[in-house]
């Protein structure tokens, strides 16, 4: 464990995952088409990523959510499976919820994302879906690359919106005719700027894997700790 006292960002959104809203949570990838059909193709990219990395054989699923990757995650019998959130509700539901035979392939922990309740270099690999594009301070953004790199020892799969498609265009143009400035927890990131931070956090980029390529703003990076 990772004894020494830091201090922990918190995101301003990180409270809402309460047990309803992880209930709500798990149910949103499962009953609508189109979601499922997105589901479908991430599942896709992230076991090409997977591939990618070298087939890694400790994995730390990391925010785990409800488990909605643990399906793919489980397909190696041989791999040692963990899984943390900052939200002990959405980790209760993705182990109540999930079947028994995926759900018990993981040994869970809550935890900080920033702060992991961990040694370094614990797993081989983290697998990282749906936080970054959370994270719109360049600071936050290099504390927790800074946090995942001490605790993978080889590879870290991450996912984020990146700049450079018709939907982050469409995107800024809209946000640029609001009149009035709303709330954000969600962030396009430029590709020089998150490649940069990669680089600057000791990290390689192995991979590049679009969701639909020029297109949609999802990326999913293949990154090799150096």
């Amino acid at each position: 464990m990772n004894n020494e006292q830091q201090e922990t960002t918190t995101l301003a959104f990180s409270e809402k995952y309460d047990e309803t809203h992880a209930r709500y949570y798990f149910e949103k990838h499962e009953q609508e088409f189109w979601r499922r059909l997105s589901n479908w193709r991430d599942h896709q990219i992230c076991a090409r990523a997977l591939r990618i990395a070298g087939n890694p054989k400790s994995i730390l699923d990391m925010p785990c959510g409800t488990g909605r990757f643990w399906d793919l995650l489980v397909k190696d019998p041989d791999c040692k499976l963990y899984a943390s959130d900052n939200s002990q509700d959405m980790i209760n539901a993705g182990l109540k919820y999930r079947p028994a035979e995926v759900a018990s392939r993981f040994e869970t922990f809550q935890g900080s994302a920033f702060n992991l309740p961990v040694a370094d270099n614990f797993v081989e690999s983290i697998f990282c879906m749906r936080l970054m594009h959370h994270i719109g301070e360049h600071e936050d953004r290099l504390k927790l690359l800074a946090e995942l790199a001490r605790v993978a020892s080889d590879s870290i799969l991450i996912s984020l919106w990146v700049d450079g498609n018709l939907t982050a265009w469409k995107r800024k143009r809209r946000e640029a005719k609001r009149k009035e400035k709303r709330y954000q927890n969600r962030f396009v990131i430029p590709q020089a700027v998150i490649e940069k931070e990669f680089h600057d956090s000791g990290l390689t980029i192995e991979a590049r894997l679009d969701f639909i390529p020029y297109y949609a703003m999802w990326r999913t990076y293949v990154l090799k700790v150096r």
